[in-house]
């Protein structure tokens, strides 16, 4: 059965704007150290950067919770299987949430264009 749905949208300035004030900084607050050591290797890091947050964002909004009770947006990592799927990794608040609540699936759907990064997430229990 599902959980909770969410989605998100980013404007890619927005993370560009914001890895030119703060550096590498504003991308550790938001990235896990997995997505950190691919980050720092990327040529367009504001893209990276926008598709991450979306992804973490509609999570968030999927658990029905936000970011309140301790979940960090470095404790949700997109990853990606051999051919290129993106799926969720959970550590931290998210791993006791996911725990707690019997989520047994997610789903993760990522997109950008040159403007605007947008993710898709379901939960399912």
């Amino acid at each position: 059965m599902i959980y909770g749905i969410g989605t998100d949208i980013v404007r890619i300035e927005r993370m560009a704007e914001n890895i030119d004030k703060y550096g590498d900084k504003f991308a550790r607050r938001i990235l896990s150290e997995h997505e950190f050591s691919e980050f720092i290797n990327k040529k367009n890091k504001a893209h990276f950067l926008a598709k991450r947050f979306a992804a973490k964002e509609a999570t968030a909004k999927a658990m029905g919770t936000g970011f309140i009770s301790g979940l960090k947006l470095s404790d949700i990592s997109v990853e990606h299987t051999e051919l290129g799927k993106p799926y969720l990794v959970y550590y931290g608040r998210a791993t006791e949430f996911v725990n707690e609540n019997g989520i047994k699936e997610s789903y993760l759907s990522i997109a950008d264009e040159i403007d605007h990064a947008v993710a898709f997430v379901t939960l399912e229990y």
